[in-house]
Formats: C-alpha cells, structure tokens, sequence
C-alpha cells in the first residue's frame, strides 16, 4: 500500500543496528519501532535520522508511508518522500492483539517475477 496518512502510538523501539547498502558501500542505521493504534499495531523500520525523532510513548503523524513485505512479514516504512512528525492527538490504548507483522503473508502472484504462468514465445522467421 501506497501514500498511507496515520496516527500511530510508539510502543517499544528496537536495537539500533547498522547496515552497509551494497549499492554505494554506504554506512547507514536501522531500528524497528512497533507502533499501533486501536486497531492493532505494526513494525515501523526506521532509518538514520528518523531513529532519534521517535520516542517510546508518543504519538506520531506519519504521511505519504507505504507498506512493504521483509521476508514475508509486513512492515511500514516512511520513506523518502514520507515524514514523520509529533502529533498532539492522543491515543489511550494500543491494541496489541493485531500484530500484522507477526503474520506471515503470502504476496500476490502476479508480484512475484519468478512465477509467471504465461509465457510468450518468440516467432522464428
């Protein structure tokens, strides 16, 4: 999913760990936050400067974020052209029996490049 505007509680942030981006041989830092509303919650992965904009506890305004499969489970990412900000609104309890990311899901078969049931053939001339 695509151009996703949420309110979302920060509930309990990760390890921060770094990673090395074999495009460009670039350092970066990765963290995952579970973050949730009252209608369950979901892992947030951050990155660089996003990692110390967020703070268990708070809640966030999260526009143009998007959703992705890590291995099979769900993750929300705020992206390039995404932000992250404090929001005043408050949210009283987080429901921590929906976790989406704990789920494994199965992404479609049309997304999947290695299985394409219909194959056009060449003409020999």
């Amino acid at each position: 999913m695509w151009n996703l505007n949420l309110i979302v509680k920060a509930v309990k942030i990760g390890e921060v760990r770094s990673w090395v981006s074999k495009k460009d041989g670039s350092e970066h830092l990765v963290a995952e936050a579970l973050v949730g509303d009252e209608t369950g919650t979901v892992l947030l992965t951050l990155w660089d400067d996003q990692i110390k904009m967020v703070e268990k506890d708070s809640v966030y305004e999260i526009r143009n974020g998007y959703t992705s499969l890590f291995k099979g489970f769900l993750r929300l990412n705020v992206g390039k052209h995404g932000s992250i900000r404090k929001s005043s609104k408050v949210i009283e309890e987080v429901n921590h029996e929906n976790n989406l990311s704990e789920r494994l899901h199965q992404p479609a078969y049309w997304f999947s490049p290695a299985s394409r049931p219909f194959r056009r053939r060449r003409r020999r001339r």
